[in-house]
């Protein structure tokens, strides 16, 4: 199976819904987008680790894990989402030490923690991409004088969700077309949380 690089898009976060939040990594070689949700610290040290000029006073339980792996010489080579189940993604962590490779079972978040605090590079297999990847349709249209202004990067930085909420199971009454075109919709609206739960439900029904 081939290996997809992916770099990370951004972080959505929701004011109305605590913990709610969606990491979104982007395939480097596409346009597929792949939402992940994750839990608030975990968006909060990978929010930290992307803002280069934040320092915390104290080290975090990943800059922790950073130091502990520096003072013994393990070097985190890279990191890959290798396996999603009813919504859950899997993933692993490519360490060495003593030119001794190791693989490392962890949460994705965790490892994405990891993987950015490194300089590690993340990964996912093709058939997850195929099979959980959203793409964010955008047909720009001409302005008066007939010029196509190119769509703003929307998660350039974090953007709030909106505030209409559907639990998992909410989605059991609602077909696959429907479920299709409330993907659509979601991604539209840049609530990625919503899509990735719409999306779970989705593969569930398909697998």
């Amino acid at each position: 199976m081939s290996l997809v690089k992916l770099t990370i898009k951004g972080i959505s976060y929701s004011q109305t819904q605590n913990g709610a939040y969606a990491l979104i990594l982007n395939e480097v070689d596409g346009e597929r987008k792949l939402p992940i949700v994750i839990g608030a610290f975990e968006a909060q040290s990978i929010a930290i680790a992307l803002e280069k000029e934040i320092k915390p006073p104290r080290p975090l339980t990943h800059d922790l894990f950073k130091n502990f792996a520096d003072r013994f010489d393990i070097i985190v080579k890279q990191v890959i989402i290798h396996k999603l189940v009813d919504g859950v993604f899997f993933s692993s962590i490519i360490c060495e030490r003593d030119r001794i490779e190791e693989i490392i079972d962890a949460r994705t978040s965790d490892a994405i923690a990891l993987a950015l605090r490194f300089n590690a590079p993340i990964f996912t297999y093709k058939n997850i991409l195929d099979k959980a990847g959203i793409y964010l349709k955008i047909n720009p249209e001409p302005d008066a004088e007939g010029n196509i202004n190119e769509p703003e990067d929307i998660l350039s930085e974090p953007q709030t969700f909106g505030t209409e909420t559907v639990s998992g199971e909410g989605y059991s009454a609602y077909n696959l077309q429907e479920l299709h075109e409330m993907l659509e919709s979601a991604v539209q609206n840049e609530d990625y949380e919503k899509a990735a739960k719409i999306r779970d439900e989705i593969s569930k029904r398909e697998s």
